[in-house]
Order: structure tokens, then sequence, then C-alpha cells
């Protein structure tokens, strides 16, 4: 592994460490990211793709580790974004083709790849305001699932997501992928089921939760006279009898065909979208 001095478009000269083997110790620690358990010791996650480094930097997260493949040496974007991880006290590595695909585990990696603090919003501190959507999901397995909730509820202008219980992990690979980006947007708090109820409770926000059981049509549900919290329960079980009890109305998305049921994330975004519908009507026309 060699330093290197390189001027970048920005005139900043920052130290560059070129990397070619995968036995590195920083490769090594970088690659074990895709597990939990090296993620939680480190406080970290990594990102991959040039446009969600940027954004990320743009909202000001902290970045370790730019990790970029020679192909994209000498890019203004990328040289800028060097810049900006050396700037910020961050390391940056050009590494060879093998090495990031390795770090990725895709044949066909992103050239560029960021290694970012973790980032929770405590959810004591979250006082909910008129207008504001909140998603809640509890005991939520799939990685996939989670990463288009977050994804959807960014494009719903929802205000966060709140993890109940034993969740996936939102800064797994998988999750942070299938956000495309959103993960950097959006608001992330997690509690128990009690602390959750609790919050709830004097939050002043209605707490909406689907149940096979529920008795209300989620369209009949007014969203704009305080803020909600939509509850979602767990892909396999539902929703458990505590939080159930907890919630101020149980809501049904009426269904036809054989199908029992809908995908978390599907009926996340029915949910969501409804809520800004009816937000939607008060705004003031343009």
């Amino acid at each position: 592994m060699k330093p290197e001095d390189r001027t970048t478009p920005t005139g900043r000269v920052g130290q560059v460490k070129e990397v070619t083997s995968l036995t590195n110790p920083i490769i090594k620690d970088i690659r074990a990211l895709t597990q939990k358990k090296a993620r939680d010791e480190s406080g970290t996650f990594m990102a991959e793709g040039l446009k969600l480094v940027i954004d990320a930097l743009d909202l000001g997260w902290t970045i370790r580790t730019l990790v970029y493949a020679k192909a994209a040496k000498g890019k203004t974007m990328v040289d800028e974004v060097a810049a900006k991880t050396v700037a910020r006290g961050g390391l940056v590595l050009e590494v060879s083709e093998k090495v990031i695909a390795t770090v990725t585990r895709r044949d066909n990696p992103q050239m560029v790849v960021g290694i970012f603090d973790q980032r929770y919003r405590a959810l004591k501190d979250v006082k909910p305001g008129k207008g504001e959507t909140y998603v809640a999901l509890d005991r939520v397995r799939d990685p996939g699932n989670l990463g288009t909730i977050i994804r959807t509820a960014d494009a719903a202008g929802a205000s966060g997501v709140i993890l109940v219980g034993e969740t996936t992990d939102p800064f797994s690979l998988e999750t942070v992928r299938a956000t495309m980006g959103s993960v950097f947007a959006m608001p992330v708090m997690k509690a128990n089921a009690g602390d959750f109820l609790a919050w709830s409770r004097g939050s002043g926000a209605q707490l909406v939760a689907t149940h096979l059981a529920g008795a209300v049509d989620y369209r009949t549900i007014d969203y704009r006279a305080r803020p909600s919290v939509l509850l979602m329960g767990n892909e396999q079980a539902g929703l458990p009898e505590e939080l159930a009890r907890g919630a101020d109305r149980l809501a049904r998305i009426p269904q036809s065909g054989r199908a029992d049921s809908l995908n978390l994330a599907i009926a996340t975004g029915i949910m969501l979208f409804e809520a800004r519908r009816h937000l939607l009507s008060l705004e003031p026309a343009s």
C-alpha cells in the first residue's frame, strides 16, 4: 500500500492510499461490514455508488473511508468527493477492480464505496408536529422490505421510521441498497414495544395500526387533525396484542381475490400515500 499526494480539482492536496491486496487489513475490516457484528462493533456501515456518497456528504453524514476503483481515477466528481473526505478526516483508498468487487460482493460493482458512521435519532427527542406522519415497524425481518419502506417513506414525505423490537439492521448492505439513498434522508429511531407505546401516548399523535381484525377502513381515517404514526406488523405474525391494544385506530386495507395478505412494504406504501393524500388537502392551491 503506497501513499500518494494528489491535487484535486478543488485545489486541496490529499493523501490517497493505493491498495491492490485482498489481505490488506483495512480492506478486511471493510469486507467484514457485511456482517452485523462488525457493523455493531465499529458503528459504521457501507454505501455503494457515487451518488449515494455525494448525497450522504451533502446531508452531513460522517465518512470514515472512501474507496474507489482505478477506473474512476481522475473523474472530477470522484476527486471532489475524495477531497471532501480528506477534509473531514476520512481515509481515501484507490483499489483494483478485483478488490472493490470483493468488498461489495458484486460481479459488476459500483466504482465508489463510502464507509459512514451509523446514525440513529433518539425517540424521546421526537415531537410530532401538525401534518407529520411517521412509520413504526414491529419486528420487521426482511432487509428488502425495510429498505423499500424507508425509500417509500422518503418519497411520501414522512418524517421518520421507528423500528420497534428486534428488527433487521437498517444499515445492512441489503437494506441500504434497497433504500436507494433514502437511508441518508430519513431519520431512523428504535425502541422496544413498551418504550414505543409510552412515547406514543405522550406524543400527541394518533397511532393508526393495520390489523387483520381492524374495524376501520384505512381511507376513512382523518390524518389531518393530528400528526399520525402508522404502525405496521411483522411480516409473518402481524401485530402482537400489546401493540394492537395501544393503537387509537385499528385499520384494515380492503382486499379482493385469493391473497390473504399484502407484502409489508406494499401495505406501508398504501397507508403512507393515503395519509399524504389527506394532508395535501390542507395545502393551499398554488
